[in-house]
């Protein structure tokens, strides 16, 4: 097939994505129609533009749109990536490779300057959406401010700035659309946590687990002095 399309996980069935705007949902009136209670009347739109294709949730729904297991409010999509509207999934493809270095320069051009404070935000922010659990949310602004050791007052005020930098604009999911752009720019990334040599009591009890599959959020470095 010559057109990127959405194959349906379930039944098998193919959609060709053949104009710019493509709705998903369980109405009678969306282009694809999944009928499962957990879908939205209109739950999300596929979006082409030229060669690109990104999936904008509707924001209209409790259980959402996931990319790869991640909640999005809007993501550019890659050959092969897996949609779940609620509980339907669906995988895309047909959509050509494009060169790694050209797209990360688009990336980093698009990435606003940040304070360190700012930085330490988007990390407590976004550590929940990096963990293995599939259907974890960023972290509310209280629990930014447990973490920081600040008044949440002071948190809203940075996710207010941060929501003008990142263009996010008002409406539901505000935190999660943020997380996501911080995501896909590469600010925000899992690596792999160096583990501290266990003491003697706990040596049998650590000894099974495998360190390499822990989590911590890496956040990537600016200048000093911004």
């Amino acid at each position: 097939m010559d057109t990127p399309f959405l194959r349906i996980e379930e039944s098998g069935e193919v959609f060709p994505l053949h104009d710019e705007v493509t709705t998903v949902g369980r109405g009678q009136g969306a282009n694809i129609r999944l009928d499962d209670p957990s879908v939205s009347r209109l739950h999300a739109e596929l979006i082409r533009r030229g060669p690109y294709v990104y999936v904008v949730d509707l924001g209209l729904s409790r259980n959402g749109t996931r990319v790869n297991g991640r909640p999005v409010a809007r993501r550019v999509l890659d050959d092969g990536d897996v949609l779940s509207f609620g509980a339907a999934r669906g995988r895309i493809g047909g959509i050509p490779p494009e060169e790694i270095a050209a797209d990360a320069e688009l990336r980093r051009a698009a990435v606003p300057e940040l304070t360190r404070r700012e930085l330490d935000v988007l990390n407590s922010l976004c550590r929940p959406a990096l963990s293995d659990e599939a259907f974890a949310t960023p972290a509310a602004a209280h629990e930014i401010a447990t973490d920081l050791v600040v008044t949440e007052a002071a948190v809203k005020q940075h996710l207010l700035r941060l929501y003008q930098k990142f263009r996010i604009p008002e409406g539901p999911n505000r935190r999660t659309r943020l997380a996501n752009e911080v995501v896909a720019l590469g600010l925000v990334k899992p690596m792999p946590v160096k583990p501290t040599p266990p003491s003697s009591s706990a040596a049998s009890s650590s000894a099974s687990s495998d360190p390499g599959e822990v989590l911590s959020v890496g956040v990537l470095q600016q200048p000093a002095g911004r």
